[in-house]
């Protein structure tokens, strides 16, 4: 990242204490990973952003380094606790970058707190509720693992499956072994809380997210075996202004798969909407 180093910080929150890292100077980024993953998978947004923004890699609640969970929390329980590390860290306001849970929740923060929000951009993200049949697999998903201790096979690579579309899958095998290597160090008591709040009891934003004022860039992957084009398009449409691009060859989690692409994507957008604009 050139001459930035990531630092640990430590802060308390809503939903217990959070692990960051922190490196470079300029216009704060908040990085907010997808469920099962840590603030690591950003590290390539990191190396690129440091040089001249300030960059904070989130490890979500339950996830990473951040304390363990053992209650249910709702959306705005997540946006409350992007207001609280901005407050930890003196910042008035900032840019956020979510992927999946994390695009949920750069909406809802740019919806509840606009005030703090810069520009964000929302991959791989949805405003709706989760279907029947996604509450259902996820639900049984969240208990199996729980029951077992650990991710075991055939639910490793149904995790797997979930993430990476087949581009990844034959071009950069390397990234479903960073998936791999994310799930089996997480803490699956702590998992099974967030996995139901995020899936099973996701809310519908659609009329919330009609409140944001920020500038808002909405990114889908072709291949998302998650969230098809057509659902994060209904997001971008439930944005006033939202600008919507869809990324070819991509899946899930874009920012590990494509990373210069998504290097470019956000560097142009944030350009165009600086923080003192």
């Amino acid at each position: 990242m050139g001459s930035a180093a990531l630092q640990d910080r430590y802060i308390q929150s809503c939903l217990g204490g959070l692990h960051l890292q922190i490196g470079g100077e300029g216009p704060p980024i908040v990085f907010w990973p997808s469920l099962l993953m840590s603030g690591s998978m950003w590290a390539d947004q990191a190396r690129y952003f440091a040089s001249h923004h300030t960059v904070i890699l989130v490890d979500p609640p339950g996830h990473g380094d951040s304390q363990a969970l053992s209650r249910m929390f709702r959306f705005e329980d997540c946006a409350h606790s992007v207001e609280q590390i901005l407050d930890c860290l003196d910042i008035e306001r900032a840019h956020v970058v979510g992927n999946s849970w994390g695009g949920m929740i750069g909406g809802t923060f740019a919806a509840l707190y606009p005030h703090r929000a810069g520009a964000s951009v929302l991959m791989n993200a949805t405003a709706s509720r989760a279907g029947k049949r996604q509450m259902i697999e996820f639900r049984l998903l969240a208990e199996i693992v729980r029951l077992l201790g650990r991710f075991r096979e055939p639910l490793t690579s149904r995790a797997v499956q979930a993430f990476i579309g087949p581009s990844t899958a034959r071009e950069r095998p390397e990234v479903e072994h960073t998936i791999r290597e994310a799930i089996g160090r997480l803490n699956v008591d702590s998992v099974y809380w967030a996995v139901n709040s995020v899936v099973p009891a996701r809310p519908d934003q659609r009329e919330l997210f009609g409140h944001i004022t920020a500038p808002i860039l909405v990114v889908a992957g072709r291949e998302d075996p998650t969230f098809p084009v057509a659902e994060t398009q209904l997001m971008a449409d439930a944005i006033p202004g939202a600008e919507f691009v869809v990324m070819e060859n991509t899946g899930h989690l874009a920012g590990l798969e494509r990373p210069d692409e998504v290097n470019a994507l956000i560097d142009e957008f944030l350009k165009r909407h600086p923080l003192d604009g």
